[in-house]
């Protein structure tokens, strides 16, 4: 880990890494592999705090996830490590020993982080979220799927999955064991996400304010140092993973795909990012960072070497749409094998 980690404190002998509204596990894991690094590296009187902030996981699993955690490290490692609940006012969890200045630092850290502005995702978009992982799945030729399995992808219950399926109508090619899926690409409503793909993915659009704006490529070194969890990159550079021929010339602006299972927006990264970057809720005025809301509970996300992720293809062929490079989409779509031909 080295000098490349940055914990998000510092009071004393003791690191404290902070995670808000986490729902994911192994969010919490790798939170406590990072401290474990860094604790590990600063000597053996240093602690590692992890700060979670109004946890989606039971106590009960972040019991289990820091028992684990000391099973599988070193004793003399594990026993410097701790995670702190805040949630409703309160810290629970604290570790024996802990001083008064530490306390102090972990709710100033939770009440910094609470204020901090988050953007509100519209519900009522499950129907185009079920839809977007249906186009994944064919023009990446996965075949047929189950609606168990769509519905543990998509995150929403059966029922939904079922009727989003009904409304799809003659575009879902159903097979004999009862599993499905598109029988071609759905040009017209394809158009309709696209037409409502603004509030469908609540996009934040960013600009820079000083006059000398980072090109997109510095803003993404940035990025990979920040290690931010669950963003992965798409648009004109996410495209271009998925297509190296594509025709695409400079990079206008960085787009981002934030998974967002908990129906939130957690922006508080883009200052730490560029303090430059303001928001800006006009469409038409031009952005340097945008950021797309993936609400589906497994992102389909796929590995990057250094770090972060790329956004599946549809995440990208919306991004190129976005900022009206035509041409450029429907080059990219028709680089995909089932798509040649059919769109």
């Amino acid at each position: 880990m080295g000098t490349d980690y940055q914990p998000d404190s510092v009071v004393d002998d003791t690191l404290i890494e902070v995670k808000r509204g986490t729902d994911a596990v192994s969010t919490i894991r790798s939170a406590l592999l990072k401290l474990a690094y860094a604790v590990t590296d600063q000597g053996q009187t240093t602690r590692g705090i992890l700060l979670v902030i109004d946890p989606k996981i039971t106590d009960e699993r972040l019991d289990d996830e820091e028992k684990y955690a000391k099973m599988v490290l070193a004793p003399g490692v594990s026993k410097r490590l701790g995670i702190v609940v805040y949630q409703d006012g309160e810290l629970s969890g604290c570790p024996d020993g802990m001083t008064i200045e530490v306390r102090r630092e972990l709710g100033r850290l939770a009440g910094a982080e609470l204020a901090k502005k988050v953007a509100k995702i519209h519900s009522g978009a499950a129907y185009y979220e079920i839809f977007k992982i249906l186009v994944h799945q064919w023009l990446l030729g996965k075949g047929p799927m189950t609606a168990l399995w769509l519905a543990k992808t998509a995150g929403f219950s059966y029922p939904t999955v079922r009727d989003a399926l009904r409304r799809l109508g003659s575009m879902i090619k159903r097979q004999t064991d009862r599993r499905f899926e598109l029988a071609y690409f759905p040009r017209e409503e394809f158009a309709r996400l696209l037409a409502v793909s603004d509030r469908a993915r609540a996009t934040a659009r960013f600009t820079d304010r000083s006059g000398q704006p980072r090109s997109p490529e510095a803003h993404l070194r940035r990025l990979e140092k920040l290690n931010v969890p669950d963003i992965a990159i798409g648009g004109v550079t996410g495209a271009r993973h998925y297509h190296a021929d594509l025709n695409l010339g400079g990079t206008p602006r960085l787009d981002l795909s934030l998974h967002c299972p908990g129906n939130q927006m957690n922006l508080g990264f883009i200052e730490k990012l560029d303090p430059a970057l303001k928001r800006v809720d006009d469409p038409q005025q031009p952005a340097n960072v945008v950021i797309h809301a993936v609400r589906h509970a497994n992102p389909l996300f796929q590995p990057r070497d250094g770090g972060l992720q790329w956004a599946d293809p549809v995440e990208c062929l919306l991004d190129l749409h976005e900022m009206r490079l035509e041409s450029q989409a429907h080059e990219f779509l028709n680089s995909f094998p089932p798509a040649r031909g059919k769109t």
